[in-house]
Order: structure tokens, then sequence, then C-alpha cells
């Protein structure tokens, strides 16, 4: 009865505006044969719409707007949006490697690092994003002369497997960056068609599933008890890159948060209004310090090792490499 009401406001409305020169009565007869009211009910209608009523009384009424043909209730369109969850590691000792960008690695940097790390007996390793390159992939301009993707893609994987041999009894994350997901960007604007096969997706690519390795895409933090770990390419925008990568990483978080991406150790920390200590970390690059595109930088060779408690709370220990050995920070 309320749709039915609802469509014959509409149509006595759209009525008195299609035919101004009629008169009421005429409107009125038309508008009960379409709907099951009395003809003094449709002309109290029609005359409502033509302002019969007095002006300031229609203005103040309530415009009653069609509910459709079918006499439906509307509803809210269903939304596109994708749940958005941060990734739980449920590691206790973590050894945390960011920015290796193969086939542009350092042995150098990677060999003790690797060392050391086995010595702490982690039960996770995180390579926090870029850990390729994908240098023909990148929208910048490039040299047509470097190494083709496919042997950065073999690179990467002959890395992996030298990881999961070093690390047997640890997790092993990879974690997509800026560089990492190169990729999927060249596949959606050169090949969109393809990209719903699993055979061209990069975990299938790089062999995750035979060597166990989990893949965290771009933009979804990886939580280490309560610390937050980013590559560091997903936090806000609009502002200037800080002398201290780990001050800009609190100035856009304003929590305590892991970064790469920045290829610079840094530390910062400062008590909130609640006087709780909210500390933030950037760690160095495991990759070659004097690239093509920024042969003059502050970057350094570094990488963190986290260790979390049962309740969550966490240690970072952020280190340096130089001259081929481990250093604090």
């Amino acid at each position: 009865v309320a749709g039915e009401k609802t469509l014959a406001a509409f149509d006595a409305a759209s009525l008195v505006k299609e035919y101004p020169e009629s008169d009421s009565q005429t409107l009125a007869r038309r508008l009960k044969k379409d709907f099951p009211m009395s003809l003094d009910s449709a002309r109290s209608m029609i005359r409502y719409y033509r302002g019969a009523h007095g002006k300031q009384k229609r203005r103040q009424r309530v415009v009653i707007r069609p509910l459709g043909k079918s006499g439906q209730k509307p509803q809210c369109p269903p939304s596109l949006c994708n749940p958005w969850e941060q990734f739980v590691c449920n590691g206790k000792r973590i050894l945390i490697l960011s920015d290796i960008h193969i086939p542009y690695h350092d042995e150098t940097a990677i060999n003790p690092t690797v060392e050391w790390g086995k010595k702490q007996k982690p039960d996770t390793v995180i390579l926090n994003g870029d850990t390729i390159d994908f240098y023909q992939l990148s929208r910048f301009i490039k040299d047509p002369r470097k190494r083709e993707a496919k042997h950065e893609i073999d690179l990467t994987k002959e890395f992996l497997k030298f990881i999961a041999n070093e690390f047997r009894r640890a997790t092993i994350i990879y974690k997509k960056g800026n560089h990492d997901e190169r990729w999927d960007h060249y596949l959606w604007n050169h090949a969109p068609e393809l990209c719903d096969f699993e055979h061209v997706q990069l975990h299938t690519i790089l062999g995750f599933a035979e060597l166990g390795i989990e893949m965290v895409e771009d933009q979804r933090p990886i939580l280490c008890g309560k610390l937050p770990v980013f590559h560091g390419h997903e936090l806000p925008k609009g502002m200037t890159n800080p002398v201290n990568m780990a001050r800009g990483a609190y100035l856009r978080m304003a929590d305590s948060v892991l970064v790469g991406h920045g290829h610079r150790t840094s530390a910062h920390s400062e008590p909130n209004w609640k006087h709780e200590e909210v500390a933030t970390w950037s760690t160095g690059c495991l990759c070659g310090l004097n690239p093509e595109y920024a042969r003059i930088n502050k970057w350094n060779h570094g990488f963190a090792f986290v260790e979390v408690s049962g309740n969550g709370e966490f240690g970072v220990n952020n280190l340096r490499v130089s001259e081929g050995k481990v250093r604090p920070s």
C-alpha cells in the first residue's frame, strides 16, 4: 500500500508538470485509472502538486520519492571494498632483511648478515620488500643493455634457495616492496588478460610453494608482536624525506613501526601524551650503494633483528654492516 501511494504521488507530480493546461478533474480521472483510489483523493493529490493548498504548506511537506515499479524498498548497493588485515607473524626471534635488489645485491654485505643471523637461531626470516629489482620492468628511463627480467628471476630463485637452506628451521616471509610489485604493474599495463592465471603470479614464478615461503602483498603490514613492519613505500605520502628516515616514519604514522625502503639505518623515539615511549626504526639495505640512478647518496648496509616476548612486547636490534662486519648502530 505504501508503495502504491508513493508511485501515485510521483505520477501526480508528473501529470501536473506534463499537462499544465489541463484541469485538475481531468488529471484526477487519469490518475484514478492507474491507482486504486477515490476520485476525490486523486483530485486532492493533483491540487496539492499544483499548489492549491498553499505554496508555503507544500514547501514544508516532505517530498515523496518513487520506490520503483516493483514497490520494493531501495537498498544500499553492495560495496566493492575488500577487507584489509594485518599479516600476523608468530615468530619470536625474527631476522629482517630489506632492499636486496637482486641482481644488484652486495655479497659482501649479505654473507656476514647471514652468518650473524644464523648464530641468533631465528624462527622467522622476513624479506622486507625489494628483494628483486625488476630493472627492465621499471617505468623510469633505463639502459636497454642491462639484464633481462628472466635473468633477475633466475638469480632471485637462487637467492631464495640459499636463504631457505641457511635457515632451514625458520619460516620465511616474502613481503612485496615497490620493486617487487613492478611485476604486477607490468602485467596490468601490458598483458591484463593474463593477470588471473596462476602460473604468471610472482609467487608461482619464484617457486614459493616448493620452498615453503609465505608471501605478503604490498600495502599490508606484518605484525611482529606489537611492532608493525612495513617495507616503507606504503606510508602516507605528501611529505619530504627527512634526514632521519625513522623520524619520517614517526611523523607519518605517530606510532612505533619498523621500515626499510630508505636504505638507511636510523632510529627515533619520543613519548606521547600518555607518557608511552613511541619508537621507530629504519633499516639499511643489502644492495650496492652506488646505483646508476643515485650515484651520490647517504645509504648504508644493514638489517634488523627483533625479539618478541609472550605479551607482544618487542626489542629491536638495528644493525649496520660495513667492511664485511656486522656492527651496532
